[in-house]
């Protein structure tokens, strides 16, 4: 599938979060070319003009580190999340590298920062990450099953990839967490087992718009997983595995 790509020039950067333990978000780039179905994200249409299907369209802020440098001047230090609205390390990032110059800002600043990827691209930034004071990266890991990967998540990083960018953060010190959510088909033991030794903690959420995905578990034959008692039961077999771990339902 083709990506739409527009260079834009974005009025800010640097925006207030009402994500808990955040309290700003920075986004390189709307839209995303990981094209999950069941991104919460697509809101993000509504204020870009954009027709095209998510996943098909990406726009780069080109100036977006020369305007956090300007933004952060004036604000009060506070964590910054990256990203909330997008995937920071999409593959455009290999090009453009927008979010590795607004990382090296933060940095500069010595504002504490959480980055949330399912990209292994992250690796190539840890000259800069661990530069940081107070870093924290975590890789989203919804499922064991690259099967159940290729329905929900087409163009993302395999399960593989992602677990082992966590290892390889993970041996450079770096404070790592997972995001397991949305949960998806999985076998929980199996994903407990290959995350565990990675990560310093597990945060877990289940799927909070089945509306978008209803029709992929009916046509795949995986309908049981539309029901929410069985969902909790998985999560609570997800948690028994991960005993010992810190774990946060979110």
């Amino acid at each position: 599938m083709g990506i739409m790509i527009r260079e834009i020039q974005a009025k800010s950067v640097l925006t207030r979060s009402r994500i808990p333990g955040a309290a700003y978000c920075v986004n390189a780039y709307v839209g995303c070319a990981h094209a999950c179905v069941y991104c919460y994200a697509t809101f993000m249409k509504r204020f870009t003009g954009h027709a095209e299907p998510w996943g098909s369209f990406v726009d780069v802020k080109k100036n977006a580190p020369e305007l956090l440098r300007r933004n952060i001047r004036r604000a009060a230090k506070g964590r910054v999340m990256m990203s909330s609205v997008t995937d920071a390390y999409q593959p455009l990032e290999v090009k453009y590298r927008i979010s590795r110059q607004c990382l090296e800002v933060l940095c500069e600043h010595r504002f504490p920062v959480d980055i949330l990827t399912k990209s292994p691209l992250v690796v190539r930034d840890l000259d800069v990450i661990r530069q940081f004071e107070h870093i924290d990266v975590g890789i989203t890991i919804t499922t064991d099953d690259d099967r159940m990967r290729k329905i929900f998540e087409p163009h993302a990083p395999t399960v593989g990839a992602r677990i082992e960018t966590l290892r390889k953060l993970r041996e450079q010190g770096v404070r790592t967490y997972v995001f397991i959510g949305p949960v998806l088909p999985m076998d929980p033991e199996r994903l407990a087992e290959s995350v565990r030794r990675h990560a310093d903690a597990v945060l877990i959420s289940g799927m909070n718009y089945p509306s978008k995905t209803a029709a992929l578990y009916r046509r795949h034959g995986i309908a049981e997983w539309l029901d929410r008692a069985y969902v909790d039961e998985m999560i609570e077999r997800l948690k028994s595995a991960l005993d010992g771990m810190n774990i946060t339902l979110c």
